[in-house]
């Protein structure tokens, strides 16, 4: 099979724009990550001060108690509010490159195929069953990388289910004990 300069040309200018996308998808993902860091950061420190000006104004330990108490629920939600954040900017730039992925990968099975038959046009008489079986290789392959495609999917949207279901767990658990530590003293 004899390929063209220019065909050449083509091949390698689609493999140079798949890379750059996914380059351009991971930077996208780490520049929102970062991003993340930052603010997060900055909003922690801040609330951080804040929280010790509070209990440094505390009467007594009692005071100082119910202070830290009112600052768990707050800072645990942050908590759960950063973790959901850092997971759906992962879960994005994955798509993203998954995207760019299986893009190469048909573009990859439609050359092999390309390539086989054209192949099969100057291969000599009788070679239609290895033809036929090379074929049929690689349609089982592309189906069984179809189902595992599928199957990943599916693991990642029942990942994302559980994640948010434990979260949303968290939050609740602490917010329930944190309005029994007041309940506690009334008694």
């Amino acid at each position: 099979m004899y390929k063209s300069p220019e065909q050449f040309a083509a091949t390698n200018k689609a493999n140079v724009e798949a890379l750059l996308a996914v380059a351009n998808a991971s930077f996208a993902g780490a520049e929102r990550l970062a991003a993340l860091n930052l603010n997060s950061a900055r909003s922690f420190l801040e609330e951080g001060v804040s929280n010790v000006k509070a209990l440094l104004a505390a009467r007594d330990v009692q005071d100082a108690v119910a202070l830290q108490t009112a600052f768990a629920q707050p800072v645990m939600e942050r908590g759960v509010a950063y973790a959901r954040s850092v997971y759906e900017i992962s879960a994005q730039t994955q798509e993203q490159l998954a995207k760019v992925f299986e893009s190469q990968f048909s573009e990859l099975n439609r050359n092999v195929a390309v390539a086989l038959d054209q192949a099969a046009k100057s291969a000599p008489a009788g070679s239609d069953v290895a033809v036929a079986a090379v074929k049929s290789a690689i349609a089982a392959a592309n189906s069984a990388y179809d189902s595992m495609s599928k199957a990943a999917k599916q693991v990642a949207e029942i990942t994302e289910a559980n994640v948010a279901a434990a979260t949303n767990a968290t939050v609740k658990a602490v917010g329930a004990a944190a309005a029994a530590k007041p309940a506690k003293k009334a008694a």
